[in-house]
């Protein structure tokens, strides 16, 4: 399955609290369309977010987004991990 990094950019910055409790609903979401999401990383001040998923299409990985808190990626690349 593919490997996704997506970037939220939200204006005037953002709290790890509340990332983490959108997280905790993409992960219940994540199944019904065939999606893993990873992990996440927060830059707070900046109010950027990065996630890491595996899923069939960036359309499947926004959807879960979409449905989990209404934060859709501004930005999503397929990546490959590297060693």
């Amino acid at each position: 399955m593919p490997l996704y990094m997506d970037i939220h950019e939200i204006a005037g910055g953002v709290s790890v609290d509340d990332v983490a409790k959108a997280h905790e609903a993409d992960l219940h979401t994540q199944g019904d369309h065939g999606v893993h999401y990873l992990r996440y990383w927060v830059d707070e001040g900046a109010g950027r977010i990065f996630c890491l998923v595996d899923a069939p299409s960036a359309d499947a990985a926004n959807t879960v987004h979409r449905e989990a808190h209404g934060l859709v990626a501004d930005s999503i690349f397929e990546v490959t991990e590297g060693e």
